[in-house]
């Protein structure tokens, strides 16, 4: 495959979204849960006092990753970690909802030990990394600092682009391979943002392109999509297609599959492309539609499961797959839209429930329960996850601002 330039959409260049990872892209017609809102409000509070009890046990230099209920033990991890975005994140979103300064503060006192990963070009995570902390920070107080900080870091993950292959580098590996994550997809918007704020297209069209890549090679003809595709640098071919942290190549990982659901709605909104909300809502089709999906809406780690209903649930799928569906809803028609804000609904219904919002004081200050990371390598399994609680109080946040 060859590097085809694509053109620059005026549209997507200036038309600046009505948000950055948090509220909904327009008003929507829907009627008022009250009950949930009120919910929702108690959740920002005791996830506010949450984080001060995580906060307490963080030490210096490090970022929480999870919590181990049945040791009482935490994992930390440096700033270079993939998740290390989330906590800061997490951290001013309930800023913005509780307005407690102390959260402000360890969230600023954080981004410092984050910055430097701006001239990181040994990782394809930068969106999640800095864009996830200081785009949240930079719309909140915008400052000089921060945009130059954000943009750097786009530049640094454009190195990871590769003109024959069509597609950004995802982990790095042995020479003749070239391999790309479904993850990957959620790593766009900062490519996206930093076209708006420089002018410069560049990034824009890298963005597109990874895009139009991983649609044609990641996804099969149900709209589910594999975790890896293998390249061949050299031509760009598809050299082996698998799936990695699920059950089988063939299965649908429950993370991976909203990865991409929240990917595509992301091009769509920075492209106005229909070609992305189309490719949103198949995948959405194949999720909401899905017979192992369960009725509380929180899916399996995988949706093919050996042992299925007994297999472990993914709490962080589900809390990605709320933020996503309140998001593609306001892109929808409204029989579709009912739907996903129906199920939105639901998620976050049953993640405020005592199954998988942790009590008051446990779960190391973690938010939400019952997440799992990489259970074929027995990594992460049935704990905390920052992720997961990122993109449960990212989604209450979407929610609340439906009823402004």
């Amino acid at each position: 495959m060859t590097y085809r330039l694509v053109r620059l959409s005026l549209l997507g260049l200036l038309c600046v979204p009505v948000f950055m990872n948090c509220s909904g892209p327009k008003a929507i017609s829907h009627s008022k849960d009250k009950a949930l809102l009120d919910q929702i409000e108690t959740n920002f509070k005791d996830a506010a006092a949450q984080y001060k009890v995580l906060a307490a046990n963080v030490p210096q230099g490090k970022f929480p990753k999870t919590y181990f209920p049945t040791t009482a033990k935490y994992e930390f991890s440096n700033s270079s970690w993939w998740c290390s975005g989330f906590y800061p994140g997490s951290l001013l979103y309930l800023y913005e909802q509780t307005k407690d300064p102390s959260l402000y503060a360890e969230a600023e006192r954080i981004l410092v030990d984050l910055e430097k990963e701006k001239n990181n070009t040994g990782t394809h995570d930068l969106g999640f990394m800095m864009f996830c902390s200081f785009g949240n920070a930079n719309r909140i107080a915008p400052k000089p600092s921060y945009n130059n900080i954000l943009l750097t870091s786009a530049k640094s993950l454009a190195t990871r682009f590769d003109p024959v292959v069509g597609c950004i580098r995802s982990w790095n590996s042995k020479a003749g391979e070239y391999l790309v994550i479904i993850d990957n997809m959620m790593n766009l918007e900062l490519l996206f943002w930093a076209t708006r704020l420089s002018g410069d297209s560049s990034f824009y069209k890298i963005a597109v392109t990874h895009a139009n890549t991983t649609m044609t090679n990641h996804f099969r003809p149900d709209y589910s999509s594999y975790h890896v595709i293998n390249y061949d640098q050299k031509t760009g071919g598809v050299q082996q297609k698998r799936t990695a942290q699920g059950a089988a190549d063939e299965s649908a990982w429950a993370r991976g599959q909203v990865w991409g659901l929240y990917g595509y709605i992301v091009t769509y909104r920075e492209t106005r492309d229909k070609r992305y909300l189309d490719q949103a809502n198949n995948i959405a089709r194949f999720l909401l539609n899905h017979p192992n999906l369960p009725s509380d809406k929180i899916p399996y780690w995988d949706f093919n499961a050996p042992g299925i209903p007994s297999a472990l649930r993914d709490a962080s799928a589900g809390s990605i797959m709320a933020s996503a569906l309140l998001e593609l809803s306001g892109y929808q028609e409204p029989a579709e839209a009912k739907t996903s804000l129906k199920v939105a609904e639901t998620i976050i219904r049953n993640l405020s429930s005592t199954t998988y919002k942790a009590a008051p004081g446990t779960n190391g200050g973690f938010i939400i329960q019952h997440g799992v990371g990489h259970l074929p390598n027995k990594s992460e399994v049935d704990v905390p996850l920052s992720y997961g609680d990122y993109y449960f109080i990212e989604a209450m946040v979407r929610y609340k601002a439906l009823h402004r």
